[in-house]
């Protein structure tokens, strides 16, 4: 059974990264699951991070679904959008 809470979310990161580690760790405590990729390990997804962010390798990224990228949301912001 997939929910809005189950769709899939995708989050580059960074293992420095302290915004990425906060909204990680609210996103788990409201039950939301994302698949991680470290744009540091993964150079494909650092170019993809540089083009949703006009050039910046911006971290957190969040992709979803639908396709559509935020960058650094706030835990706010993943809610709305999931519940959309």
């Amino acid at each position: 059974m997939t929910t809005p809470m189950t769709k899939q979310i995708t989050m580059y990161t960074t293992p420095w990264c302290g915004f990425c580690k906060r909204l990680k760790s609210q996103l788990g405590r409201e039950g939301i699951e994302v698949t991680e990729v470290d744009i540091e390990q993964d150079p494909a997804a650092a170019d993809y991070v540089m083009a949703v962010n006009g050039g910046n390798a911006t971290v957190p990224t969040l992709v979803f679904s639908d396709g559509t990228a935020m960058t650094n949301p706030s835990l706010v912001q993943v809610k709305a959008k999931i519940t959309e």
